[in-house]
């Protein structure tokens, strides 16, 4: 006896089609439910990282290397670093595009690319760091225009914003 010819004789019966209807009906339920517990995971997830956090420890971070790599420059001195973020950290999710076309129409449709079992999440492609958008930088060799232009090219190297984004001045 073949399978198609077992599910015809116990869909026949009405005790079993009224089982299996009773235990669709159950696993729709159960999905249901298992749906509204995933909400609320994804909130506390969403609120563990806030912007500010963050962008604010990323730029005491850049700070303090940028401090210790500015101190070694002859004339310097003692230098202090103030940073400021431009954006918080990003995040760039994967997606794939469809394009259509017909007579005078051409249709693009861009859908996330979504991962895991029932609580299902975009992929994330890529992370981006904050970007720093201006630096203040105070230091003790700042009375000598040739320490403060090194300061000036320095920092404007290696936080890859431009000279005009920078503000040195000599520390009292």
């Amino acid at each position: 006896m073949g399978i198609t010819e077992k599910l015809k004789e116990i869909a026949g019966d009405k005790r079993s089609a009224a089982a299996i209807a009773l235990l669709g009906a159950a696993g729709v339920v159960l999905l249901f439910l298992s749906g509204l517990s995933d909400k609320d995971e994804k909130k506390v997830i969403a609120a563990e990282k806030p912007y500010t956090d963050v962008a604010q420890s990323f730029c005491r971070e850049n700070e303090e290397r940028l401090e210790a790599f500015l101190e070694k420059i002859e004339g310097a001195g003692e230098v202090e670093v103030y940073l400021t973020a431009g954006s918080g950290e990003r995040y760039i999710y994967a997606s794939e595009e469809k394009h259509s076309e017909s007579e005078n129409k051409r249709n693009s449709e861009e859908k996330y690319v979504l991962i895991g079992g029932s609580s299902r999440e975009p992929l994330i492609e890529t992370v981006k760091t904050p970007e720093i958008a201006g630096a203040v930088i105070i230091c003790r060799g700042c009375g000598s225009p040739v320490v403060e232009e090194r300061m000036y090219k320095a920092a404007s190297a290696a936080l890859g914003i431009p000279t005009a984004d920078i503000y040195v001045t000599i520390m009292k």
